[in-house]
């Protein structure tokens, strides 16, 4: 351990003895019942050299079974089943639209016609009485013409 060549000698060297200082004593936790059914069951094990091990039997924990991944994952095919879910809902929308625009269009015709019909009723209604517009139609009752004029 030490090298003759140092010129140290074990009898010169100090030696220093530490002795353990006591802990205080840990004050021990109350012990609180178990039921019966919750402990598990004490196993003893000989071993072949003669010694016999007494322990609590442990359970072991099967690990889950490992189950196969798939290649491809749930997000992606929820991914891909929106698209083709929108892609037919796009052509239902264009089909709505293109129905919305005829709808449309409809509407705005038979206000066109209505307008047409209404107005030639009343054009007709209006040039149909001016014909007689320059007459007059007078009741005369015991009334007197002189030189063609009326007295009446």
């Amino acid at each position: 351990m030490f090298p003759e060549n140092t010129g140290h000698r074990p009898a010169e060297r100090a030696v220093t003895i530490h002795q353990p200082t006591p802990l205080a004593p840990y004050p021990t936790a109350p012990v609180v019942p178990v039921q019966p059914g919750g402990l598990p069951s004490v196993t003893s094990i000989v071993l072949p050299d003669g010694r016999v091990i007494t322990g609590y039997a442990i359970d072991h924990t099967q690990p889950a079974p490992v189950t196969a991944k798939s290649l491809v994952s749930r997000t992606a095919v929820n991914i891909a089943l929106g698209g083709i879910g929108f892609a037919a809902v796009c052509g239902g929308l264009v089909l709505l639209t293109t129905f919305i625009a005829a709808l449309a269009a409809l509407v705005q015709q038979l206000i066109i016609l209505a307008a047409v019909i209404f107005g030639g009723w009343i054009a007709v209604q209006v040039l149909s009485a001016g014909g007689e517009r320059g007459t007059t139609t007078v009741n005369i009752r015991k009334a007197v013409f002189k030189r063609n004029h009326f007295h009446g």
